[in-house]
């Protein structure tokens, strides 16, 4: 991951044609700050990310800690359904 690849605002997913879960909040040169919705902020390392394209930041969360892994599975979870 390059930091010009990723920008601030970026939506993130887990999956290509997933759905996104949170966006860029912050940019470091090893780390990106990420806004789960429902979850706040998160550090995650670089290694994480796995793709740049698009506005759309995709990680690989099964390299995740747990707490980001639940955070990531609860981030539409207060959502209703339809909307």
């Amino acid at each position: 991951m390059t930091k010009a690849a990723v920008s601030i605002g970026d939506q993130v997913y887990t999956e290509e044609g997933g759905e996104e879960f949170g966006s860029v909040r912050y940019i470091h040169p090893e780390e990106l700050v990420i806004d789960i919705e429902g979850g706040g902020d998160f550090t995650i390392p670089a290694a994480l990310v796995t793709a740049v394209h698009d506005g759309k930041v995709i990680i690989d969360a099964t390299r995740a800690s747990g707490e980001l892994r639940a955070a990531i599975e609860k981030a539409h979870s207060q959502e209703e359904p339809g909307k």
